[in-house]
């Protein structure tokens, strides 16, 4: 590919073909991740599962599950197939992940010990290993398809149009599917058989539409980087830690949220299913306001204003909530208000990353995808598997009793922390992500940054 070639492929608009295919590649993962959101339920309810051994996995797998992320940040960069660096892994990756899903609601009747290990090997087998070694290079090839800031808003804003409707569909079919093929056991691994061939196809689709562009010459004639050197980079970009703290946060709101309300659905209204129906209006919500209103937004305000205005309207709806939190029409309201506030960051979270990518070069010198994304990747999943693991700890010390016949009555204590952390987690969240966006400057400089980048790589330098 010649240099002016490069520069055009790179700097070029995306057809829409290939944004949809691309986000179609985060609706195949999100088939399966959304299954993944009531799997505390299925440990518990069905697989009778103590509470305290499910919380005690996903925090050690957590933990491993983050070094992990780090490894396959260096594996990408280092990756160098006629496919890309990014691009290969989804194919090497897509059958492994879809059998490892089917794998993790194979658990068997037997002693606490061996339910321990066998949960242990299967969570990690799927999340530590395949859907590490596939969300990380799916993640970072946005950076390496486009160095267009906009563009890749664009990218991000379709894959979140796109990836809630796994979630709709696995969320919101699974467990009445459930019901109809038994509500047992077994109708869960069928279940999910089902959902691991459709992210199957969905992955080979993404692979083969989706590019490679972004081809910098003077990145090709620096030497290898060292370990520290890049690992230096990384923890001294200060807009990467802002951007992996807001990818955090959204993954610990989805796992308050897909963790309690299938057991407060349960528990204050007497029926489970309540939760897909919850979860459809909230998603349902998310999109089209994302559809309809992302890509206008971002036009006349930016990432980071919208998010921030989108966040406070979050806080503001919680706040309201709180006022009868055991009123139905209520529980709709706080789904309906989160998935109109949160809409807007959530749309362009993989831009702030992408952005990171070139803020890096520029102040460092250094270009890092894999790094970037993966390092972001690993605050999400601690942050996701502390959540699961203090909410089960909590559910553990007020003594929720598991059951897999799902007709055991709970304490009043346990039945009174469900609501408890489903009225206030959530709001330390917003705060949080309120701090953290009220002093997010990046969109201001970065179209300085990408004039110096222009000059400097005209003349071979980084």
């Amino acid at each position: 590919m010649t240099s002016v070639q490069a520069v055009t492929d790179q700097n070029k608009p995306l057809s829409w073909g290939t944004r949809v295919c691309y986000g179609l590649g985060d609706t195949a993962q999100n088939v399966v991740w959304g299954a993944m959101g009531i799997l505390t339920f299925f440990y518990t309810d069905y697989a009778g599962v103590d509470p305290a051994i499910v919380g005690l996995v996903m925090l050690i797998s957590r933990c491993f599950d983050g070094f992990s992320d780090v490894i396959m940040g260096f594996i990408v960069e280092k990756t160098n197939s006629k496919w890309g660096k990014s691009r290969p892994w989804i194919l090497w990756m897509s059958l492994p992940f879809a059998l490892s899903i089917v794998l993790i609601y194979t658990v068997p009747q037997t002693t606490p010990l061996l339910q321990f290990a066998y949960i242990f090997v299967t969570y990690n087998f799927c999340t530590t290993i395949c859907y590490t070694a596939l969300n990380l290079p799916y993640g970072s090839l946005s950076a390496m398809m486009t160095r267009v800031s906009k563009e890749r808003d664009m990218l991000s804003i379709t894959r979140m149009c796109l990836s809630p409707w796994g979630r709709i569909l696995s969320v919101a079919a699974t467990l009445p599917l459930i019901k109809v093929f038994g509500d047992t056991q077994a109708a869960w691994v069928e279940v999910m058989a089902m959902w691991a061939v459709l992210a199957l196809a969905l992955l080979l689709l993404c692979f083969k539409q989706c590019k490679e562009t972004v081809v910098i010459e003077a990145r090709q004639k620096v030497d290898k980087i060292p370990v520290g050197k890049a690992l230096k980079a990384l923890v001294l970009n200060k807009y990467f830690w802002s951007a992996a703290m807001i990818w955090t946060m959204q993954n610990v709101i989805f796992t308050v949220t897909g963790t309690v309300l299938p057991y407060y659905c349960k528990y204050i209204f007497m029926n489970d299913s309540l939760y897909s129906i919850l979860y459809l209006v909230e998603t349902l919500v998310t999109i089209g306001v994302m559809i309809a209103f992302s890509p206008k937004l971002l036009k006349r305000f930016g990432k980071r204003n919208m998010s921030l205005a989108g966040v406070i309207i979050c806080l503001i709806g919680h706040i309201i909530f709180l006022f009868d939190p055991l009123n139905f029409n209520m529980l709709v309201f706080s789904c309906v208000i989160r998935g109109i506030g949160f809409a807007p960051i959530q749309s362009v979270i993989f831009g702030f990353l992408g952005d990171v990518v070139e803020y890096g070069q520029w102040k460092f010198h250094i270009r890092q995808e894999g790094l970037i994304f993966s390092g972001g990747s690993v605050g999400t999943k601690v942050g996701s598997g502390l959540t699961s693991a203090i909410v089960t700890g909590l559910l553990s010390l007020t003594g929720y009793v598991a059951s897999s016949s799902g007709v055991v009555s709970q304490s009043q204590e346990a039945i009174n922390m469900v609501v408890s952390i489903y009225k206030y987690a959530p709001i330390l969240v917003w705060v949080i992500l309120i701090f953290i966006l009220v002093t997010y400057k990046l969109d201001k400089i970065y179209p300085q940054i990408m004039k110096d980048l222009v000059e400097r790589e005209a003349k071979g330098e980084l």
